[in-house]
């Protein structure tokens, strides 16, 4: 008999931002021994959507997604923005 599960085997806290990494792993199982394994990775920043996640990757995300980490993470995506020249207005006199 073959049987499909799906389990978070790998949950991580990175970098200076404390991106959240999630992997995911699909194993197929022929009578109780696995036959295949297949895996996803997803991260999550400090300004992620985690509604939908587990209740253990909201719970990682809740303690080390911190305002101040949030608020750090917020000001160097500002950073990162190219400054925009101002606008040349042309006279067509």
């Amino acid at each position: 008999m073959l049987t499909e599960r799906t389990v978070q085997d790998n949950i991580a806290v990175v970098g200076d931002y404390k991106h959240v990494q999630v992997r995911t792993a699909t194993i197929i199982e022929r009578d109780g021994v696995e036959i295949s394994r297949s895996n996803h990775r997803h991260v999550f920043a400090p300004d992620a959507d985690i509604s939908d996640e587990s209740t253990e990757v909201q719970g990682i995300c809740n303690v080390v997604h911190t305002q101040e980490v949030k608020e750090a993470y917020a000001a160097y995506l500002a950073s990162q923005q190219p400054e925009q020249e101002p606008e040349i207005e042309e006279n067509t006199d």
